[in-house]
């Protein structure tokens, strides 16, 4: 099996700390022979990690290399577009960070690209490969749930802005806690779900916490004046097979502690999932019109959900095999992120546009 040749397009914290350890980890399958950030910095700092790597500042130099098959894209939200196109043009798989675009139009464009290149484009969502996920995938697809008609996903910080990066700018981010960690926990729901098409949604978002200055930031101070995203955001998505769910995420928020859970509610048995902790599964159901709430002692252990994303990229690769997140899945979320914002500008339930 060929031994892929990979290029980072992007060599800030999410590369350094989730994309090269993955690719590190199969050597046998990959290498990373490319390194690229504007910030020269960045560069110097990711390329310490895989010597031998060639560095530059222009993403091009790397789409001009025949021998680079894939490029992983990690750079800010507002520069995920561009970069994943010219790759999936230049005939190079894109695994691309989450969320897959700032908005659907931005997503559609990414998608008819991979789409006439023919390329893997696969979005950076890890909760689908964490242990809790795939006990429940594999619960689910043996029959054990029926159908899940409906979910609860909550991604909530009490205080949780993160104080680094571009985070609480809408220009460069797209959005607050609802496109930066709503996107996880709605993502595994919907995998969980089967990915359902969405045909509407509506929402509300507020941003009365962020922008306060007598408010506590444990995780660090920041600019009050610069806060341009929403500090929490409801929603409630429906879908076209009779579905719905509701979402709720917070970067502050006064609740008790930080949620990432979703519940869902199937017609032979209920769930609730969490990221990961002690017992992350619990199973709600019925035998003989006797109550079980069951807790499963044999969910796997997966040491890193990112290292298993960056591995699948690389096997499906390999194999030819479908994206493992492919760009479509992308594109609804960005989607239903859209009609959410909209939602709560508008005060109206607001139409989810998937076509492409």
């Amino acid at each position: 099996m060929k031994k892929l040749k990979i290029g980072l397009i992007g060599a800030g914290g999410i590369a350094r700390g989730c994309h090269i350890p993955g690719y590190l980890s199969v050597p046998d399958d990959c290498e990373i022979t490319w390194v690229c950030d504007v910030a020269p910095s960045a560069v110097d700092q990711a390329a310490a990690l895989v010597p031998g790597a060639r560095t530059t500042t222009n993403y091009q130099d790397i789409l001009n290399d025949p021998e680079v098959d894939a490029v992983s894209v990690t750079t800010p939200n507002k520069a995920h577009k561009q970069p994943t196109i010219d790759a999936l043009h230049a005939g190079k798989h894109v695994l691309c960070e989450k969320p897959l675009a700032m908005n659907a139009a931005e997503a559609k464009e990414m998608c008819r690209a991979a789409r006439d290149s023919g390329k893997i484009l696969q979005v950076a969502l890890q909760m689908r490969f964490g242990a809790p996920g795939r006990f429940m995938r594999q619960y689910i697809d043996a029959g054990h749930m029926g159908d899940i008609y409906y979910a609860r996903a909550q991604a909530l910080r009490r205080r949780g802005v993160p104080h680094w990066g571009v985070f609480i700018d809408k220009e460069q981010q797209g959005g607050g806690p609802l496109i930066d960690i709503g996107v996880h926990i709605l993502d595994l729901t919907l995998f969980l779900m089967g990915y359902p098409k969405p045909v509407a949604a509506s929402g509300r978002t507020w941003d009365y916490l962020g922008k306060n200055p007598d408010i506590v930031n444990p995780w660090g101070d920041y600019d009050r004046s610069k806060f341009t995203v929403e500090d929490m955001a409801v929603g409630f998505i429906r879908f076209e097979n009779g579905a719905a769910v509701t979402l709720e995420s917070s970067f502050m928020s006064n609740i008790k502690e930080d949620w990432l859970r979703t519940d869902l509610f199937g017609t032979k048995a209920g769930a609730l999932v969490k990221a990961g902790g002690d017992d992350p599964i619990e199973i709600y159901t019925e035998q003989d019109k006797m109550l079980f709430d069951v807790t499963p002692r044999n969910v796997p252990h997966v040491a890193s959900s990112h290292t298993a994303e960056v591995q699948a990229f690389v096997k499906a690769v390999q194999t030819g095999a479908p994206s493992p997140v492919p760009g479509e899945q992308g594109l609804i979320l960005n989607a239903i992120f859209d009609s959410l914002y909209k939602s709560s500008e508008t005060g109206r339930e607001e139409p989810v546009d998937v076509e492409f």
